[in-house]
């Protein structure tokens, strides 16, 4: 399990945003987004650059939490 500090993230329009994103990531599995600490945990294997990569590219940068 990977989990990733996103700063920018405060709202449901930005959940739908930041699960989107890694949706798109091959092997990202479950997403789970916590908007109170601002983080979200990502299942599957995929590589974390790959996700941080998905998450720049959507305007939430992130972080290994």
């Amino acid at each position: 399990m990977t989990t990733l500090s996103i700063p920018d993230m405060s709202c449901n329009h930005c959940r739908a945003a930041v699960e989107a994103a890694l949706g798109t990531v091959p092997e990202s599995g479950t997403v789970t987004v916590d908007l109170t600490t601002r983080q979200v945990k990502v299942s599957g294997p995929a590589p974390v650059a790959k996700l941080i990569q998905a998450l720049d590219q959507a305007g939430y940068p992130a972080s290994v939490a």
